[in-house]
């Protein structure tokens, strides 16, 4: 007979309303207890055939966030083949095994060693086996199991946001949609009511309401009016265990904001308006401002002004300052004290943007008077013309009146005005104008043909106050006289050949008339008189404005007459007619058998050979060679004569520079004072120069006097100073001299001067000892010396 082996396991139900009578070893304390014994065997069968075993097992249950100072029981493993000897050993294995859930290998106990979470891990698969300890052979097949946690409400509702922002239209209707709130609780929602959630309103009524199931926040007031309250806070709360007592809960913010609605017509603040106005105002100038006042806002308060009666329509204009919704009244038509000085105007203020539900609250827009006074100004003179233009003829003697400008004084009391030409209009005082009643003349003759129109502006000005004032141009056309005599287009030079026929033309004439014709010009041709009868010429009108010379016989000789002058006489047919004399100059020229210029000039024949243009330039040239040569040498032979101050090559920082200007000597005492070098202190400021003819006298310039000891650079700086600053000194190039050494100098003076006052000889040999730069001195004063020994 088969014998058919069964594992047993033991675990704990976990169920808190049953109660075990005798409890195992080793349990937990704090609930009831149960073994639940449960066979895992295979199928027994009356045959002799052997079926595969299949295992057979169930959840078990085990409740989260055990509170409980002991290992939390979870159930007894045991096998068949347990004697109790303790040959058998019990392992475990899977999620947690030997970490968060432990066995006793001896007696098969499973317990939890730490307090679990479902939300953490709600399942746990484990594997049990038992195995013969003697061997490590497993007796039985491994078992695995399922140990589920139990849900507890341990998690309250979280919403998704902390805080909510919500808007709506103000005016809405109850019901109205605004926001729905979600909140999750993490317990397990299929089991018990732990996780069904519930919405209320804590804060918010009677404003707004919730669903209790969906978290939908809806209006439940009717007309709430954002003018009246824009925000509101309203606080909804979310428990769980269905809203019943004991359930945890947790709350979030909704922010409502009612935005604006086109719900409030513009209203003026008051229904009258006064301003003020010069009536010198410029065109488009403000006047006023005047604003309707709009509860809503944006595009909502948005107004549009408008003038709608009254006596200044054309006068006055009002437009939609955009910023300040503000209607500015500004000027359209100039403004006149003296013809009208009061203005009443209606302005309308209307709403661009109308909704048209709330047509029922009224019209949406509202009108105000405004009073308009004109205030008086003291106006510039005004002409009776923006411009005038007046015609003179060019011959029109001197002071003839040409015209007439008027002006007057447009304020009431109607002051005086004077009158006056811009002279920076009329440079040349061309013209003038009595200022009493504003007549212009001339003062100058006029030219139509150099000025034809002269434009010039009139002041008119009030007496009393020359500031008022305004201007006025006039054009004034110079109009054309016949004052200017026909003369040629251009200077006629022509020839005629030698061999020329009798009446054969050599030039056609024509003239022109600086003077202006309306009917076009006229002109006449003809020969003067002196000429008329002698001339080897004739001169034929071809009455079109032109004229041709025709000669008059068949040959000419240039020998004989190289060159003739034919005076024509030209006259225009204006009133009163005027005429000149033009000269017509004609030289004789050989010519060949076509009548083409060969030579004009008599002396050719005689001369037949001369110099080309080449050789002209060649010759120029040689000449020019010629003079840079001299004059170079003349230049270098100036420069052999110069000997050199210097002689050393290596100093040339101190050079003495000679002019080869001999005074008069010692006794030339015109030429300068010598106690001046000696005295500086003696200087006559007064003198003036004697090598120059002064061209303008100054008053004499006293300069300050120099102390005794004082320095020598002090005193040449001085000196330098009152040069640059006097206008009579020499030019820059003149030599200055400032013959004053100073006292204390440890060589004493080098100056020859003193030398007249000494009569003992002197030695200059130390001149050798004071290096390169004295070796001329030393030089030039040994040789006298040695003059004087021999």
């Amino acid at each position: 007979m088969r014998t058919y082996h069964c594992f047993w396991l033991l675990l704990w139900a976990g169920q808190p309303h049953q109660s075990f009578l005798t409890p195992l070893s080793k349990r937990t304390s704090g609930f009831p207890e149960k073994e639940k014994v449960l066979v895992l065997s295979g199928n027994s069968r009356q045959d002799l055939h052997r079926s595969k075993r299949s295992w057979m097992w169930n959840q078990f249950f085990l409740l989260e966030e055990y509170t409980g100072t002991d290992y939390q029981y979870v159930g007894k493993l045991h096998s068949d083949q347990d004697k109790g000897d303790g040959s058998l050993k019990y392992i475990l294995s899977g999620d947690g095994a030997g970490d968060l859930f432990i066995i006793n290998e001896n007696t098969g106990d499973i317990q939890a060693t730490k307090r679990l979470d479902r939300e953490e891990k709600p399942v746990y698969i484990l594997r049990a086996q038992a195995i013969n300890r003697r061997t490590g052979r497993p007796v039985e097949p491994e078992s695995e199991f399922i140990i589920k946690i139990h849900d507890i409400n341990d998690n309250e509702p979280m919403f998704t946001k902390d805080v909510y922002n919500a808007s709506i239209p103000e005016m809405s209707d109850v019901g109205t949609f605004v926001v729905q709130v979600t909140a999750t609780d993490a317990d397990d929602p299929t089991y018990g009511n732990s996780a069904k959630v519930v919405y209320s309103i804590l804060q918010g009524q009677p404003y707004f309401s919730v669903e209790s199931e969906t978290g939908i926040i809806k209006t439940a007031l009717l007309n709430m009016d954002r003018e009246n309250r824009e925000q509101y806070q309203v606080v909804i709360q979310a428990k769980d265990m269905g809203g019943q007592m004991g359930g945890l809960s947790g709350t979030t913010t909704v922010n409502i904001t009612l935005t604006d609605v086109n719900d409030n017509p513009p209203r003026f603040p008051q229904s009258t308006y006064q301003f003020r106005a010069p009536e010198s105002t410029p065109l488009d100038s403000p006047v006023g401002r005047i604003k309707a006042n709009d509860a809503d806002v944006e595009e909502n308060a948005e107004i549009e002004y408008s003038i709608t009666e009254g006596d200044g329509n054309d006068m006055f204009g009002i437009t939609t300052d955009k910023d300040t919704q503000e209607g500015v009244i500004t000027v359209k038509k100039a403004l006149d004290f003296e013809s009208k000085n009061l203005y009443i105007l209606k302005v309308e203020a209307t709403n661009t943007h109308v909704d048209p539900r709330f047509l029922y609250l009224g019209p949406f827009k509202d009108s105000a008077t405004v009073r308009i006074q004109v205030e008086d100004v003291d106006e510039p003179p005004m002409f009776s013309r923006p411009a005038y233009i007046m015609e003179v003829k060019e011959d029109v003697p001197l002071n003839s009146i040409i015209g007439t400008v008027t002006a007057q004084d447009p304020d009431a009391a109607k002051n005086p005005v004077k009158y006056s030409v811009d002279r920076h209009t009329d440079m040349d005082r061309v013209f003038n104008i009595n200022s009493g009643n504003g007549s212009i003349f001339t003062s100058k003759p006029l030219d139509r043909e150099t000025l034809l129109w002269h434009n010039i502006t009139v002041i008119a000005a009030e007496i009393n106050n020359p500031k008022q004032s305004s201007r006025v141009p006039v054009f004034i056309k110079v109009l054309d006289v016949n004052d200017n005599a026909p003369e040629f287009a251009m200077f006629y030079e022509t020839f005629v050949c030698e061999n020329a026929k009798a009446e054969q033309l050599i030039q056609t004439l024509s003239a022109v008339d600086r003077d202006d014709s309306y009917n076009g010009h006229q002109f006449s041709f003809s020969l003067a008189p002196e000429a008329a009868s002698s001339s080897n010429f004739t001169l034929q009108d071809n009455r079109d404005n032109t004229a041709g010379i025709f000669t008059r016989k068949t040959r000419y000789n240039r020998h004989e007459t190289s060159t003739y002058f034919l005076p024509v006489v030209i006259s225009d047919n204006d009133y009163p007619i005027q005429s000149s004399t033009e000269t017509v100059t004609i030289r004789v020229c050989a010519c060949d058998h076509r009548g083409k210029m060969l030579s004009c000039n008599a002396e050719a024949l005689i001369h037949p050979t001369g110099l080309s243009t080449g050789a002209l330039i060649a010759i120029l040239l040689c000449i020019i060679i010629l003079l840079v040569t001299v004059v170079l040498f003349a230049a270098l032979r100036r420069q052999r004569k110069k000997e050199p101050l210097i002689i050393s090559k290596e100093d040339i920082r101190d050079n003495i520079v000679s002019y080869n200007d001999e005074g008069g000597g010692e006794e030339d005492t015109q030429a300068f004072d010598i106690g001046t070098l000696r005295n500086p202190e003696a200087i006559d400021d007064n003198k003036l120069r004697r090598d120059i003819v002064p061209e303008t006298l100054y008053m004499p310039r006293r300069t300050a006097t120099a102390r005794d000891n004082t320095d020598v650079r002090d005193f040449i700086n001085q000196r330098l100073k009152e040069n640059d600053t006097d206008p009579t000194a020499p030019p820059y190039d003149s030599l200055a001299t400032y013959a004053y050494e100073g006292n204390g100098s440890v060589a004493e003076s080098l100056s020859s001067l003193e030398s007249v006052t000494t009569d003992g000889d002197q030695d200059y040999d130390y001149l050798s000892d004071w290096g390169p730069r004295f070796k001329k001195l030393a030089d030039m004063y040994g040789s006298m010396d040695s003059d004087k020994d021999s």
